[in-house]
């Protein structure tokens, strides 16, 4: 999840740049650094005298991305850092050399700041940006090396910003929603939702080629919340571009994200951070001398709490929607028992049925009992991205897992009068082919099990 491997590369190409260590101020603590989504806030174009406003700013930034969905749902998914970074000069560069703007649209200037920041990058006059990585890496690496994402904020009452590996805002008029829109870019690989000129979209979660209903990546949401296909254009390029929504975040600020950003987003959390923060007892560390016997989950729950879990003893199933549960002596066979739990999210901002990936967590403890009493008790954290491809299909269909610890899952493909019409094995990190060709037409699922426990159930529809 963390940039380790950035943070050796940064120290192996770039040692020429002095390590400089800065202060780091916290601005939102939920947990962990390696269990939550780390934003890291740079200050540029800050000078000493004035990074008691730049923590203000990253504060109201802070406050202002979590009261909006869905982000304040899933807050304690995220931590919050400031990285104190003083500059030579107030501001930032305006060249005044846009091409999309009759110049000076404000006086040309140039600013001793420490990113070098600028606006009219590559000739857009609010493509406000830098290209020198190798600092913002550097000061990453140096002083927190735990980020997943960082947002540059400068100090500038100019309107602009850029997303890329790093968000950048200016700090005036409408500066937090601008950072939020580009941290859509930068983190969740949003793409802009008004027409961002030729050559600048490709297919992606909010925009594409395709026209029909019933194969648009968000066919799901078709109908609901004002989600359709609608071009970008009239003619020309932009007319051969789609997106889902009329009125998004990544269109227009001051408005919500649409449902399948909102969904997009949340994906990408889940892809990041699994919602088990921790659980007992981990492996040996429990008194086996008495019963009964508790485990205990610790979750990151989202507000409102949209987490299901359902725990299975012995491959039958033990308790729901729990965060602990007890065992007692006549609970368990002599020699090895195999309790599960799995987690996963039914979050209304997911469509899941019949979605191309889902998330799914779990923790299972092998229990060993013997006519003296409990022997051993040993733990496995696992977490699985399950995705099935493409649905609707008349031929093949993709199957594909990917899991923090390598197994392999057995797939039970059932109709929906209950009959088993197919099981198969797949493995980690493999794409699996399945044949369907010879079914009939109509809806199918996919039941993925690992050791017999049932982790999800997908849908799909042979035509």
């Amino acid at each position: 999840m963390k940039h380790y491997l950035l943070y050796i590369l940064c120290l192996l190409n770039i040692s020429f740049i002095n390590a400089q260590i800065f202060d780091v101020e916290t601005i939102k603590a939920s947990g962990d650094n390696d269990k939550r989504i780390n934003l890291v806030i740079l200050s540029e174009g800050y000078q000493t005298s004035e990074l008691s406003k730049f923590i203000t700013d990253a504060t109201n930034f802070s406050n202002e991305m979590f009261t909006q969905s869905p982000f304040k749902e899933y807050t304690d998914y995220f931590n919050v850092y400031a990285i104190k970074v003083p500059s030579n000069e107030s501001g930032t560069d305006h060249p005044a050399t846009a091409t999309d703007v009759v110049e000076p649209v404000f006086p040309a200037t140039t600013k001793d700041t420490y990113f070098n920041t600028s606006f009219d990058t590559s000739g857009f006059h609010r493509l406000l940006y830098t290209y020198n990585s190798s600092l913002v890496y550097n000061v990453l690496a140096n002083n927190f090396p735990e980020y997943d994402q960082p947002i540059i904020l400068v100090n500038s009452s100019e309107y602009g910003g850029a997303g890329g590996p790093y968000a950048v805002s200016s700090t005036g008029s409408s500066a937090n929603e601008i950072a939020i829109h580009e941290l859509g870019h930068s983190l969740f690989n949003l793409r802009d939702e008004y027409y961002p000129g030729d050559g600048n979209l490709f297919e992606s979660i909010n925009a594409t080629k395709e026209t029909n209903s019933s194969l648009v990546r968000w066919k799901n949401w078709i109908g609901i919340n004002a989600v359709s296909i609608y071009p970008y254009g009239s003619s020309g390029e932009s007319a051969t571009w789609n997106r889902p929504h009329q009125s998004c975040k990544m269109r227009y600020l001051g408005v919500p994200f649409c449902s399948v950003c909102q969904e997009g987003i949340i994906e990408k959390i889940h892809s990041l951070v699994s919602p088990i923060d921790s659980y007992l007892p981990v492996s040996n560390s429990v008194n086996t001398s008495t019963y009964p016997i508790d485990f205990q989950l610790n979750l990151i729950k989202p507000i409102p709490n949209t987490l299901e879990s359902v725990w299975t003893l012995n491959a039958s199933n033990f308790a729901n929607d729990v965060d602990d549960i007890s065992i007692i002596d006549t609970d368990l066979n002599t020699g090895t028992n195999s309790l599960t739990v799995v987690v996963n999210d039914v979050s209304s901002f997911l469509k899941v049925d019949n979605h191309e990936t889902v998330h799914v967590y779990s923790v299972t403890w092998t229990i060993t009992k013997s006519a003296l009493g409990i022997d051993d008790i040993t733990s496995d954290q696992n977490s699985f991205e399950i995705t099935l491809y493409p649905n609707p299909s008349n031929r093949i269909i993709n199957l594909k897992i990917e899991s923090r610890n390598a197994v392999n899952l057995k797939v039970d493909i059932i109709s929906l009068d209950g009959k088993k019409i197919k099981s198969t094995k797949i493995s980690s990190y493999e794409t699996n082919e399945v044949d369907i060709s010879r079914f009939s037409q109509g809806i199918y699922i996919a039941n993925f099990y690992s050791n017999n426990i049932l982790l999800t159930s997908k849908r799909f529809v042979k035509n």
